[in-house]
């Protein structure tokens, strides 16, 4: 039996105890077992005996034997699929012997089709392959998304019973052309709903109101589907999926005792070391997170141990790799092709490829964004490294949950980056293991996610107004908005989209704003690969570094109108960091709660933000080795904000002086917008803030924190619902950091537009530790449930 500190051993290259900041054993847990329902199809139960299942888990049951829709949230590996898999070859098959029973028949009212959406590629093509493994002859599975060849897509919407695919294709090539899939809406029995916790925020937003489109088109048809959801464990599932799929609560039956068996597994806490005095101003600089996770990674592959190392970035993912790659070479030459990059924006062949070589072996070491944290099924691997906090608890755990998946016992790290979270974090176990997941954050009604989406509804089919309550209790103003500037119009039996274009073609489900722009290799004219728009300009400015695949380049030019990023083979010893300025103005105010003389609001407001400048930073060293202007055009927001106002007065009765001000709200707020992933399922790029000595609109000190994305997303709500908790974390962040000025860890921000300046750490915390004196014990009201 492996012991816990030989498990923390391998993660060093020597004695580095300070670095271990909590150890947590996962214990392992025996299954627990249940007949198969009566009424399933033997031949499907022969199907999985065939695999060796020869009866499955208690929770799997529960969920095979709900009476309407269903969410499976149990843990990484539990089985999830085995239940709408079953349920679904069930019906097909039934409807297809009953069919044969009746010869000359053209169809029959028992056949029965499903609809599988996964919100990636991979998954929907793991999936298809664990069906046809089940070995159903007379079941047609087909994936169908945009990377689905045109010659066979005619014969999918004609033939396939069961089809693969994702939101995307969902919206912008099935519900626009439902007419060429009336065969498969009229005997839509099933609607599967992988990865559930993954819909949160906007893109969640947008799922809810696509789901609601669906469920139209399909009793347009005849069809009431049964939805059935696959997710990490959550908090709430019964109401978060009745809200996703636009259902009561009372028809969702949620299934989260795990009964399935897990190894054990060994979770480290990590804080990377610290160099006295490395930093510009004397302050001890602490290793990056991508060099302690390439290192990590190194030793556990030179140890023939298949290893993950999860990170946020595209750029971290290729760092990793890149450094692994090289240290690999220098000790054994035969396994530096061995570990590879992984994540979004690769072209369709390279993902297969590397998935296929993940599954096999050939790939000891993988460094991925969370593409892989979805669950295609990769057995035997031994270790995850997750380095940065994933943004969630729910992406925490299936993260660790990836390794150990064949029942032995595994290793997980978390290495804590430069963020006042993740230092929080690795201080305050209990934080991780000791309380519940987060709620899954999204707002259906979000007025500027359901314009496009009536409109795409109204393209389908006439919308009638008995069916707009169906869109949530914001949609009858939208369709009003919609009708006065002509996109709808109205007629007896409802309303009409009025313009030749595909209204679904005029929105990206992802990011809201355009896109995907291209990144096009000018010496050879190839496509490497894609990125959302708004991330062109803090990714694909003139003069950015793009890493694809180990491979470094430059990019000479961003063409907004053609959405194209030209770019150059390029070696540089530098990486870049593009900055921005921001504006917020007030809009309306939605909430207020006053604590003695602390006021906090939330509300609507306009953002204007500008990428400016970026800067050149040294690879080898991180220090700053130049900063260059940039003319890229402002990009206007209209979100929601929660904010706080504390007068001058109040501010030097806390001890902090006029000159100090501006400082010590500028430190709160970078810190305020690292935790709020505390309470809310985001990261801390989807929001954003601004802090002021004077505002215009409040005419008082002021902090904002701003959802990032056009309506809101649920996330700054979230931190006005939980606002004593927010400020009390954050409060700790900052006085728990051991720097003496303020550093990346509790005040600095990696895109601070004004250079990380002024900030004032102490006087970040008087002002925290002065609102904290009179906030009440309970928190302010909700408004209403947000998951």
């Amino acid at each position: 039996m492996t012991t816990s500190q030989e498990m923390v051993d391998l993660l060093g290259r020597g004695p580095r105890p300070e670095q271990v900041r909590h150890v947590r054993e996962i214990p392992e847990q025996q299954p627990t077992h249940a007949p198969w329902p009566a009424w399933l199809h033997p031949d499907v139960v022969a199907a999985y005996e065939r695999l060796g299942i020869h009866e499955p888990y208690a929770h799997q049951v529960a969920a095979l034997e709900a009476p309407r829709h269903a969410i499976v949230a149990t843990g990484t590996a539990s089985g999830k699929s085995l239940v709408y898999q079953s349920l679904v070859l069930d019906a097909v098959h039934r409807g297809k012997l009953a069919l044969a029973q009746r010869p000359g028949m053209l169809h029959h009212p028992d056949e029965a089709t499903a609809l599988y959406i996964s919100p990636t590629k991979a998954l929907a093509a793991d999936q298809l392959s664990s069906l046809r493994s089940l070995r159903f002859e007379d079941v047609r599975s087909a994936t169908y998304d945009g990377d689905t060849d045109p010659s066979e897509r005619r014969w999918i919407r004609e033939h396939a019973d069961v089809i693969l695919c994702n939101p995307d294709m969902l919206h912008h090539a099935v519900l626009p052309h439902h007419a060429g899939w009336s065969r498969f809406f009229r005997r839509l029995r099933y609607v599967i709903v992988d990865e559930a916790h993954s819909y949160r925020g906007v893109f969640g937003s947008h799922v809810a109101v696509l789901l609601r489109r669906l469920t139209r088109i399909a009793a347009h048809y005849g069809a009431s589907p049964q939805f059935i959801g696959a997710s990490a464990t959550s908090a709430s599932p019964q109401e978060s999926f009745a809200k996703l799929i636009g259902a009561d609560p009372a028809d969702v039956t949620a299934v989260e005792r795990d009964t399935s068996p897990r190894g054990s597994r060994t979770v480290v806490l990590w804080e990377p070391e610290q160099s006295p005095g490395g930093s510009d101003n004397g302050a001890p600089r602490r290793r990056t997170v991508t060099a302690e996770a390439s290192d990590m990674l190194t030793d556990l592959v030179l140890r023939q141990i298949r290893t993950i190392a999860f990170i946020r970035s595209r750029r971290g993912a290729e760092t990793i790799a890149q450094n692994a790659h090289r240290q690999l070479e220098e000790v054994d030459a035969s396994l530096g092709h061995r570990v590879a990059a992984y994540r979004s924006g690769f072209l369709p062949e390279e993902r297969r490829e590397l998935e296929q070589q993940l599954r096999d072996g050939r790939l000891l070491g993988v460094a991925s964004t969370s593409a892989l944290e979805l669950g295609i099924d990769i057995a035997g691997l031994d270790a995850v490294l997750v380095a940065g906090w994933p943004g969630t608890r729910a992406s925490f755990l299936q993260q660790i949950g990836r390794a150990g998946r064949s029942g032995q016992h595994a290793l997980a790290a978390l290495i804590a980056g430069d963020d006042p979270l993740d230092g929080y974090l690795v201080n305050h176990p209990e934080a991780i293991f000791d309380v519940p997941v987060e709620a899954t954050v999204f707002e259906a009604s979000n007025p500027y996610v359901l314009a496009p989406h009536l409109c795409a509804a109204a393209a389908e089919l006439p919308l009638r107004p008995d069916e707009l309550a169906h869109f949530g209790p914001t949609a009858h103003d939208v369709v009003d908005s919609l009708t006065n500037a002509g996109h709808l119009r109205r007629r007896p039996s409802g309303w009409f989209w009025t313009r030749s274009e595909q209204p679904a073609a005029m929105v990206s489900i992802r990011s809201g704003d355009g896109g995907p722009v291209q990144i096009i290799d000018t010496d050879t004219g190839s496509v490497l690969g894609t990125m959302g728009a708004p991330q062109s300009h803090y990714q694909a400015h003139p003069g950015a570094v793009y890493v694809h695949q180990g491979r470094t380049y430059l990019v000479d030019e961003l063409d907004e109108e053609l959405n194209v990023a030209a770019v150059r083979r390029a070696f540089p010893d530098f990486y870049t960091v593009a900055r921005d300025v921001t504006e917020v103005r007030v809009r309306s105010v939605a909430d207020t709660v006053s604590w003695g003389p602390v006021t906090i609001h939330r509300g609507e407001v306009d953002v204007t933000t500008q990428v400016v400048s970026y800067q050149r930073k040294l690879t080898a060293s991180n220090e700053v080795a130049g900063e260059e202007p940039l003319e890229l055009p402002p990009r206007q927001l209209s979100t929601v904000a929660t904010w706080f106002t504390v007068s001058g007065a109040q501010m030097a009765s806390m001890g902090i002086e006029e000159p100090d001000i501006p400082g010590a709200l500028h430190a709160a707020e970078h810190a305020m917008i690292g935790l709020l992933p505390l309470l809310a399922s985001c990261d801390r790029w989807d929001v954003g803030g601004l802090s002021t000595a004077l505002h215009v609109d409040t005419e008082l000190p002021t902090i904002f924190v701003h959802d990032g994305h056009p309506g809101g997303a649920g996330f700054a709500e979230r931190g006005y619902d939980m606002f004593r908790r927010w400020i009390t974390a954050t409060r700790d962040a900052i006085a728990q950091c051991e720097c003496e000025s303020g550093c990346p860890s509790c005040v600095q921000s990696p895109k601070c537009g004004n250079r990380n300046n002024p900030l004032d750490k102490a006087g970040a915390l008087k002002l925290l530790n002065g609102v904290l004196r009179f906030a009440p014990v309970e928190e302010p009201p909700r408004r209403g449930p947000t998951d």
